[in-house]
């Protein structure tokens, strides 16, 4: 089984970070870390001294010792040098187990953001371990791009958690809430996007104080009045979320001033030590690419991440999570259909989880029907339908991808909204289907589209 071997060093980073946090309410500190992590690969005090040129008594007796002390009230048993190893693993297999009793009767349908508290959430290990370093960075800026139902916006929840135990100041901004008057013009979206950061700071409104569209323009009345009012108002850093900002780009004149303007105040932290207060997270779904001109890209700075499939091992994890683990071939033959998809995987776990039947018959008719429109994947499968059917281009391209038994040389454009989308993935630079489930569902459908004139 899974808990049986040992863990790595990112999964027993991640376990003391969580122990230390729960009773100290701090993460490692970054000599903490090099102090474990030089322990873990069996290297002796005056190794690790001699490589941060620091010297072996603070190495041993002032970070050291003090670690496995924090350690030991944290997991309340003894911890040292000697035995850490062994017990980290122990008490973190020890602590799963645990967390697995709960998850009786507790299943959730994953038709929404996986909750902070969930056993079925699945961490990708190095990414949510890397935003939540580069949050605490000044200027601080993470992209996260994926298409829809990849984990996004459960990744972002954690950030933005993450960001206010750091005693930041933090807002979430979900553009699919924006109202479409406020798009009517560039200046009326500055303006609105500026009354929204204010009443979410509960900061008295003084936009009117301070815009001057006329003199110097709406984005440098923007600036000027995060710099000259709503950063002064603060003694934190502030972290503004923005998600879904595909929505922007339904609106070309404001997009492309929107996002440069972002970038111009992600710029200003190397003039202004002001705009140090100012972090930036931006996450959008990657499906409306078909409709976009992907040459207006937000963003080429800052810290990129997309979010990539599940694992075997972790598909394995989410089967155990839901009490599935003693089934033979299941997390095979479900990734054999969709992959490591996280959304697609957890939705055919959760039916198999609560199904009162035999689970090995219930697995066959799951993958018998997955890739027709009575399966449990039949919501997810027409929404990529409806896209397609709406982009002659994209259609047709795909229907050559899905009829050649080899990959297909595609147009860089075209090539890359396909798989932004989700729906193809690269073999030596040739495009073929991502997954089986995609395979038989869409070539009966776009070739019924094809022959009866109905693609656009």
């Amino acid at each position: 089984m899974l808990y049986q071997n040992e863990a790595s060093w990112e999964e027993i980073k991640e376990f003391v970070d969580e122990i230390l946090f729960q009773s100290t309410q701090k993460y490692l500190t970054d000599i903490e870390v090099e102090v474990l992590r030089g322990c873990w690969e069996g290297k002796r005090y005056e190794d690790i001294a001699i490589e941060r040129h620091s010297s072996y008594k603070y190495i041993q007796n002032d970070i050291g010792a003090k670690l496995w002390r924090k350690l030991t009230d944290g997991l309340a048993v003894p911890v040292s040098k000697q035995n850490f190893r062994q017990t980290l693993n122990r008490e973190r297999i020890k602590r799963k187990k645990l967390k697995l009793l709960t998850v009786v009767n507790q299943l959730e349908l994953p038709h929404h953001p996986v909750p902070l508290n969930s056993p079925f959430y699945i961490e990708r290990y190095s990414i949510e371990s890397l935003c939540y370093e580069v949050i605490k960075q000044p200027a601080a800026l993470i992209r996260i791009k994926s298409p829809r139902q990849m984990g996004k916006t459960s990744l972002l929840d954690r950030i933005f958690a993450q960001a206010h135990s750091y005693g930041y100041r933090t807002i979430r901004w979900n553009l699919q809430d924006v109202d479409q008057e406020k798009f009517s013009s560039l200046n009326n979206f500055l303006r609105w996007f500026c009354m929204y950061i204010t009443r979410e700071l509960d900061l008295p409104d003084c936009v009117d104080h301070f815009w001057q569209e006329l003199t110097i323009g709406s984005k440098i009345s923007c600036k000027t009045y995060f710099q000259d009012y709503l950063f002064q108002q603060i003694d934190s850093p502030l972290v503004l979320v923005c998600d879904e900002v595909d929505q922007v780009f339904k609106y070309p004149d404001i997009s492309q001033e929107f996002f440069g303007l972002l970038r111009s105040c992600h710029e200003e932290a190397n003039n202004r030590d002001i705009w140090k207060k100012f972090r930036l997270i931006i996450a959008h779904s990657t499906e409306n690419y078909g409709h976009l001109d992907i040459n207006q890209s937000p963003f080429n700075v800052g810290q990129p991440i997309e979010l990539t499939e599940f694992t075997p091992l972790q598909v394995q994890e989410l089967a155990q999570r839901h009490q599935l683990d003693c089934y033979p071939d299941l997390v095979s033959q479900i990734m054999a259909m969709v992959g490591g998809h996280p959304y697609l995987i957890r939705l055919a776990l959760y039916h198999l989880a609560q199904s009162s039947s035999n689970t090995s018959e219930e697995l066959k008719k799951l993958i018998r029907d997955a890739p027709t429109d009575s399966g449990i994947y039949s919501q997810h499968l027409r929404q990529h339908l409806t896209t397609l059917r709406g982009n002659q281009k994209l259609a047709l391209a795909f229907i050559e991808v899905l009829n050649q038994t080899k990959g297909v040389q595609l147009d860089s454009i075209i090539g890359y909204q396909l798989y932004s989308m989700g729906l193809i993935k690269w073999q030596r630079n040739q495009a073929i289907p991502r997954y089986e489930l995609y395979r038989q569902y869409f070539s009966d459908q776009l070739d019924e589209a094809k022959s009866g004139g109905g693609v656009v």
